[in-house]
């Protein structure tokens, strides 16, 4: 019995070491070679928070994207770089954390005056920082799912600082988009046979109808609705956690980080949908939408576009692709960005 319990005193030890390691080991993007290229990692002060960034391309002289990832609070940085590589030889992409969200959410700060109007003066912020550090008047502004809702707004307050904006998995008017998802699951898990997902989205149909909730996603992604062409890259804690970009204190920000911005951002989505609040756009604009995309429907997305007024504007859809299209046909992606932008 001695022997036994030294054993697992041994191994307690060792778990606790292992996961003191994992909380603190330090965090990392792989390197690209070239003489002018940038592959790092940084925390920077702006706008009265530190924001964590990942910036990389083949060459600091090429195009700047300012990439604004989803959620409320889930960021794409742990595995972005995974389907950009395309993209860097062309083009600098940066990616942030958003204010109280991933590597950005800091245990001891004040986030109670956490807002979407918050978050879009913190990429105003962020902007003018991008384009001092790297010499450019414009940046290409990119929005994913619910960064498309800051993106937007973004865009159109200081069309300026921006050479087109991009809208990937884009939101519009919530309710209907709900809709749009919630006739899609019950109608997959009508085919499939599964009763009792059927009972349960159709309970929920009311409650959609009247703008009070949103269709749970784990529905969605069971069906198919978030990504097709690649695993589905919602709330997957192992893939964050195997990332070089995160380590095993990152992974609880992350997730405290999203239950705290979801809680404090879903009703202002939900009260204040983006087609009362961006109506034109006095730049460039593009909606890429997978053609499965039931996250943000491509449907709502389209009557969205419609009713935006602009000089220029291109609705593309992504034929394979569900609400990662940048992910799921980054070969496309790439072509269409590189055609459009490079001059």
């Amino acid at each position: 019995m001695k022997r036994i319990r030294k054993s697992i005193k041994f191994i307690g030890v060792v778990i606790l070491l292992i996961l003191m390691i994992g909380l603190f080991s330090p965090t990392w993007t792989q390197h690209i070679k070239g003489e002018n290229s940038i592959s790092i990692l940084e925390q920077v002060e702006i706008n009265g928070s530190n924001h964590d960034m990942m910036i990389r391309g083949n060459d600091k002289d090429n195009p700047v994207i300012m990439v604004v990832h989803g959620g409320p609070g889930t960021p794409e940085m742990p595995y972005a770089d995974q389907y950009q590589d395309l993209l860097e030889t062309n083009f600098t992409v940066v990616h942030y954390d958003q204010r109280a969200s991933g590597k950005s959410y800091h245990f001891f700060e004040d986030y109670s005056n956490l807002s979407t109007d918050l978050l879009v003066k913190d990429l105003l912020a962020i902007t003018d920082y991008i384009s001092d550090r790297f010499g450019q008047e414009k940046v290409i502004l990119i929005g994913h799912s619910f960064g498309t809702y800051i993106a937007a707004q973004a865009a159109y307050i200081a069309p300026e600082k921006y050479e087109a904006y991009v809208g990937i998995g884009q939101m519009s008017d919530i309710r209907e988009s709900e809709i749009d998802s919630l006739n899609y699951s019950i109608e997959q898990a009508q085919k499939a046979g599964n009763t009792d997902d059927v009972l349960y989205l159709q309970g929920l149909t009311e409650n959609i109808k009247d703008g009070d909730t949103v269709v749970p996603r784990n529905y969605v992604s069971k069906y198919g609705g978030s990504s097709r062409m690649i695993d589905d890259l919602g709330d997957d804690n192992i893939s964050v956690l195997l990332s070089t970009e995160y380590n095993l204190l990152d992974v609880i920000r992350y997730n405290v980080g999203m239950g705290y911005s979801q809680k404090m951002l879903l009703n202002d989505l939900l009260e204040n949908p983006l087609p009362s609040k961006v109506t034109e756009l006095e730049l460039p604009f593009y909606f890429i939408m997978g053609k499965y995309d039931y996250m943000t429907s491509s449907n709502a997305a389209k009557k969205y576009f419609d009713r935006i007024k602009a000089d220029k504007k291109e609705f593309i859809a992504f034929e394979q692709s569900a609400h990662y299209p940048q992910f799921e046909e980054k070969e496309k992606f790439h072509e269409w960005m590189s055609d459009t932008f490079i001059k």
